[in-house]
């Protein structure tokens, strides 16, 4: 049996879980790329032409922002922070949302345990066969131990993801299309987003989201 503050709330809107969605990719996201100002650029030491009698606008630098080839003017500088910060209480209520959609749209199936003895890929697939998953599936998988033999007989498998039952996030929870979730991870869950000193948080959403 579900536990109904988590897995059967109702969801007034979807504000929150965009928020945390969002906030989600931007975590991810790397300040990669960088562009080089005017004085970084090589070469442009000498100027062009001289100053007057040309007919044309004086340049002092063929590595001025508006030349082909010169610098780059409030480009990316490798520094950007581009994260997105989240209450505690707002991630746990945004995965209490997203775990009550998925359960409303038959997404959840509880399992046993996620056996695999050998770490094999061929028992992954044993175990989805008997769960109806299907190779197209997008699976998020939720053992009660993330132990080495688990992500060895799952980590080939492109399609398929193992979380903690503690490390549910609203990104993989409404990207997946099946998420199996072992009896002893139910608990675990339960803990982790109604605790003992917050038993109604599921309850409770924020009067005012701010990003």
């Amino acid at each position: 049996m579900l536990n109904k503050q988590i897995f059967n709330v109702e969801v007034k809107n979807h504000e929150l879980l965009k928020l945390a969605y969002d906030s989600y990719l931007a975590n991810k996201r790397g300040a990669n790329a960088t562009t080089l100002q005017r004085g970084e650029v090589r070469g442009g030491g000498k100027k062009p032409w001289r100053q007057k009698g040309t007919g044309r606008a004086r340049f002092g630098s063929i590595r001025n922002p508006i030349w082909r080839g010169g610098g780059v003017v409030f480009g990316p500088r490798g520094n950007e922070n581009y994260t997105k910060k989240l209450s505690t209480t707002m991630k746990h209520v945004a995965v209490i949302q997203a775990l009550s959609l998925a359960n409303k749209a038959k997404k959840i199936v509880e399992i046993d345990k996620f056996d695999v003895p050998n770490g094999k890929v061929k028992e992954t697939m044993s175990i989805f066969k008997k769960y109806k998953v299907t190779d197209d599936d997008r699976v998020v998988i939720v053992p009660y131990d993330k132990c080495d033999l688990v992500v060895r007989a799952t980590r080939n498998m492109p399609n398929v993801k193992v979380v903690r039952p503690t490390y549910l996030n609203v990104y993989d929870i409404l990207n997946a299309d099946k998420i199996l979730i072992s009896q002893k991870a139910f608990p675990m869950i339960e803990e982790w987003l109604l605790g003992k000193d917050k038993p109604a948080i599921a309850a409770k959403e924020p009067k005012e989201i701010k990003a």
